[in-house]
């Protein structure tokens, strides 16, 4: 019995140390951490180099233009502007960041992932209609029709989309819960993989004919 006991305490411990080790952006331990290529008196943390805090400046943390509407004349019908590490260098280790979405009438931000974040995006203008669809095996669709100051949330790593259906242009604005979300969008990922995915792969998992397949493949 006691042995038992032991076993127990000693597994909590281990789920508790392995929950804070698979943390996703770590706490920074000092107050700033501006990210920067050149490694000379430099840390480094996150995947950057660190600038000597005493040399941060103003516009280590300013972005500007988030204002400015994209243009959303390809494919798809929309234009993503991020705000993150790449953009803001202030922003490593800080383990949050943000975008702009602008999408055409009928304008479409396809079924994508972020690896590294939860998203929470808020309507600015125009109706969207989206949703995410949860891990196997239920594969739930949780969608909803947002509209002017709505406000959804996309859970780490599950696949969502946000579509315009309104006749004019749409306009959203979304949180990311890390410096570097990532995003996998399915359609480019799968049918548009380098060097390519084999025809036999894909026909078999989405029950398509190779043709289709071929076509796919070539779209992307």
């Amino acid at each position: 019995m006691v042995r038992g006991v032991h076993f127990l305490v000693a597994a909590t411990f281990m789920g508790l140390a392995f929950s804070l080790a698979y943390a996703y952006d770590p706490n920074p331990l000092q107050d700033t951490c501006v990210a920067i290529d050149d490694p000379k008196a430099a840390v480094f943390v996150n995947g950057k180099f660190c600038k000597d805090p005493k040399l941060a400046t103003p516009e280590d943390f300013f972005f500007s233009g988030l204002h400015i509407p994209r243009n959303t004349s390809n494919p798809v019908g929309s234009t993503v502007t991020p705000v993150n590490v790449a953009q803001i260098a202030g922003l490593n280790t800080l383990g949050i960041s943000m975008a702009r979405v602008d999408y055409a009438p009928f304008g479409l931000n396809p079924p994508h992932t972020h690896p590294r974040a939860t998203e929470i995006l808020v309507v600015l203008k125009g109706t969207l209609y989206v949703g995410f669809v949860t891990s196997n095996p239920d594969n739930r669709l949780i969608s909803k029709v947002l509209n002017k100051g709505d406000v959804f949330v996309f859970p780490i790593s599950l696949i969502h989309f946000q579509l315009n259906v309104g006749h004019t242009n749409a306009v959203a604005i979304a949180a990311l819960g890390s410096q570097n979300p990532g995003v996998i969008t399915i359609a480019n990922a799968v049918f548009g993989s380098n060097p390519p995915i084999s025809a036999d792969v894909l026909t078999k998992a989405f029950q398509l004919d190779k043709n289709v397949v071929d076509y796919l493949q070539s779209s992307f």
